[in-house]
């Protein structure tokens, strides 16, 4: 055990030389495996050779060659002990480990072989915690343990070009707690009546069985645990039929529903470059860009100067945007990437992964041929719309929402009573609707919101109010309602505090909602740094909750710009009837493009008293009457269309 330890230490070690620690980091457990022999010590006789192979895998002294094959011996000796069966995490492990020892060793069908059996064995054991149970977070935390081995299964399915599978893979490895919470919720819309009372009931056994087993009251542990495997691969069976999604998600089935002027473009971080798959219907299989180490490079250091500038120098930040996004949109090729794509698709989704979801891709300059220079950024190439998703299962899954009518609105207005041209935003855009609900001021208390009938059978929610993200505990970013003076219990037994955090988003009902409108600050931000379920963020609780579509800000925005914004989007969605995509495109390049004289006469229009149009107006007054007040990207920019 010691000579273990130490060897452990010696393969940790920071100072001394690197090669030298690892040779003494392999005499140790060369000597710990003479006392701790197969025979009498298996488990710990396995464990030291995962270590040993470990070490023989980052060996730097010897040919290369040979000391991935010691590691790959290694391995392979620990998984004769650590068997699927008796040991699942450790044999996922050394699988996993195997994976990497094969792709480093230029042989990929091996690689391919432990990856996949590593991967399907964490999702065995994913599927062991029932949702339901109170513990899903485990599910978070085992998918973000190892996203490690997702990212080397795709890369090895692009070493043997096997692109269609590398997407699959790509989507297996996220938004998995987000799908399965919607599919929960959703089970008798998504499916027939027959098929989601079937898969309720599998659910149910499952989960009865699962808590017999945790608290020991099974007859037969064993026994009862293979039925519940059975039962788990029949339901899985049953679901696929319908929706392949999760482990079953089929690519060539979701590209084959696609209408022919969409393209998709879905990014995907790995641990040393940045992956683009591009497709449309009609592509034969994806393309993809890979980045050179240098370019990867290069996004790492923009993406930390972006973030240090946003959170530490946010007028820095500010006057940099434009500067920023010209870098980006050249190291990440959006050139190469838009010239892959049809001039007849005139409709584009974003797939962004990790940090990319903190950047407004659609509004990227571009310099694309196509257009003979008449693009300037993303949204002009594509006229039909550029919008969001976080996934390919999820907006799958949003799809099946079909919410035709948009004529009843629940609004939430100023609740904190410090935002000056949230009342003009709100009493116009109610006046697009044919029925409304608002709750203004100190009426939009944490209760009276989450209690409200109005709010569950609208068909749009729209909050003009403060948000926030927390980076520390994305989970309690929220909405800002108004303070509640002493303290009372609402229905779910929470007390209110004035945050709509997203824990309690997750638990609303919005069953007849279109599109919910986010007019706040941060409220796209997501988890960037969580390798897993990484899109988690106020977004993901309103798709959850039941709206096909969200739309959310990327950053601390402007008062003025965005309740002009926020009118226009809803003019252009129902005075003029275009889809969401278009309408929040078209109402970004009109604000950009307005000149002080312009929106003006635009304000001037506007069903609103004559105090919040002086207002308005007052802001502009020192601007000269040919002047683009708006024309930086912070002040259009930061809005993205997530969803349906």
């Amino acid at each position: 055990m010691t000579q273990n330890n130490l060897g452990s230490a010696y393969s940790e070690r920071i100072t001394g030389d690197k090669a030298q620690n690892l040779e003494d980091a392999i005499a140790c457990y060369q000597l710990a495996l003479e006392v701790r022999t197969r025979e009498p010590f298996p488990i710990e006789w396995a464990t030291i050779q995962i270590n040993l192979g470990g070490a023989y895998f980052n060996r730097i002294t010897g040919q290369k060659a040979q000391n991935l094959e010691d590691a790959i011996a290694c391995y392979q000796l620990a998984k004769d002990v650590f068997t699927r069966k008796a040991f699942p995490k450790k044999w996922a492990l050394t699988q996993n480990n195997l994976g990497f020892a094969y792709q480093d060793a230029q042989n990929f069908p091996e690689a391919y072989k432990a990856f996949d059996a590593a991967i399907k064995t964490v999702e065995f054991l994913r599927d062991e915690i029932i949702y339901g149970s109170g513990v899903e977070d485990y599910k978070t935390k085992l998918a973000e343990k190892w996203n490690r081995v997702y990212r080397g299964m795709v890369e090895t399915c692009l070493d043997l070009t096997k692109i269609t599978a590398a997407i699959e893979y790509v989507e297996r490895s996220k938004t998995g707690n987000l799908v399965e919470k919607i599919i929960s919720r959703d089970l008798k819309t998504i499916f027939p009546v027959d098929v989601a009372t079937q898969l309720q009931q599998y659910r149910d056994e499952i989960a009865a069985g699962q808590d017999k087993i945790q608290q020991g009251k099974a007859e037969n542990p064993k026994v009862l645990a293979q039925h519940l495997q059975e039962l788990r691969q029949q339901r899985n069976e049953l679901q696929e039929q319908y929706l392949p999604i999760g482990s079953s998600f089929k690519f060539e089935q979701f590209q084959q529903k696609l209408d022919h002027h969409t393209a998709i473009v879905e990014f995907y971080i790995t641990g040393d470059k940045l992956l683009t798959f591009i497709f449309t219907s009609e592509t034969q299989q994806p393309i993809v860009w890979q980045s050179e180490p240098q370019d990867f490079k290069k996004f790492q250091k923009s993406v930390n100067g972006y973030l240090r500038a946003y959170y530490n120098k946010k007028y820095h930040w500010q006057r940099r945007l434009t500067t920023r996004l010209h870098l980006l949109a050249k190291i990440i090729h959006i050139d190469d990437i838009i010239e892959q794509i049809p001039p007849e698709c005139d409709r584009l989704i974003l797939i962004p992964h990790q940090y990319l979801h903190l950047f407004p891709l659609h509004a990227l300059p571009i310099n694309s041929q196509q257009g003979e220079g008449k693009y300037k950024i993303l949204i002009d190439r594509f006229p039909a719309g550029v919008s969001y998703a976080p996934s390919c299962q999820l907006l799958q899954l949003v799809q099946t929402r079909k919410r035709p009518d948009f004529t009843q609105l629940f609004a939430v207005q100023n609740p904190t009573d410090d935002l000056v041209y949230t009342n003009l935003e709100v009493e116009v855009i109610k006046s697009f609707f044919q029925d409304a609900e608002v709750l203004a001021s100190q009426d939009a208390k944490e209760a009276a919101v989450k209690v409200n009938q109005n709010l569950t059978t609208a068909h749009c929610c729209h909050f003009s109010c403060h948000g926030y993200f927390n980076s520390e505990s994305p989970v309690e970013s929220a909405l800002l309602l108004a303070e509640t003076k002493t303290e009372q219990v609402v229905q779910d037994k929470t007390t209110e505090d004035g945050f709509l955090t997203l824990g309690e988003i997750f638990a609303l009902k919005l069953e007849q909602c279109r599109l919910v409108t986010l007019s706040a600050c941060e409220t796209g931000l997501i988890d960037f740094s969580n390798s897993s379920d990484e899109y988690i963020g106020l977004p993901s609780g309103f798709l959850v909750a039941g709206s096909p579509a969200v739309v959310s800000s990327l950053w601390t925005v402007n008062d003025l710009s965005t309740a002009l914004l926020m009118i226009k989007f809803y003019d252009n969605l129902l005075n003029y009837h275009m889809s969401l995509a278009v309408a929040l495109n078209q109402a970004q390049l009109w604000l950009r493009d307005s000149s002080k004289e312009e929106l003006e006469e635009y304000i001037d229009n506007l069903p609103a008293t004559f105090v919040q149009k002086y207002v308005s107006k007052a802001m502009l007054h020192n601007f000269d009457n040919s002047d683009k007040p708006f024309n930086s990207p912070f002040y259009w920019a930061a809005f993205c269309g997530i969803g349906q």
